[in-house]
């Protein structure tokens, strides 16, 4: 069960994970996403995990946080490319835009991007 009190980001134990973490946060709700991962962790801890993974089961999971078939499907795509990722830019894997981004930079690269956009990221900055 994860914390209400704490993003899903600090949450989560390796930048795999906080990329299925930021993908399932796209348009929806956190309290949902905090439901959803522990389980789908549990079961898939690790990109090759998951793409052993039968779709059908993942989209079952997915299906509380809604787009469940766009979201298994990109968490695929995205699981294949970080076996090769170079670490650098989390906008070069599948399915990770500038929210995904923003996060990857604050949380593993001590980077503060220009422009946060979101609201919950934006609490972050100014808690450090």
């Amino acid at each position: 069960q994860m914390k209400d009190d704490l993003m899903v980001q600090q949450q989560v134990r390796s930048k795999w994970q906080h990329m299925v973490g930021v993908i399932c946060l796209n348009q929806t709700y956190r309290k949902q996403v905090k439901l959803v991962l522990p389980k789908l962790f549990k079961k898939y801890p690790n990109p090759k995990a998951y793409l052993r993974g039968r779709l059908k089961t993942q989209e079952n999971m997915l299906k509380p946080l809604g787009m469940w078939s766009v979201r298994a499907k990109r968490l695929r795509q995205m699981s294949k490319e970080y076996l090769t990722w170079d670490g650098v830019e989390a906008s070069d894997l599948h399915g990770i835009g500038k929210y995904g981004s923003d996060s990857y930079k604050i949380f593993y690269k001590n980077e503060i991007p220009n422009d946060v956009q979101d609201k919950e990221l934006k609490k972050y900055i100014e808690s450090l």
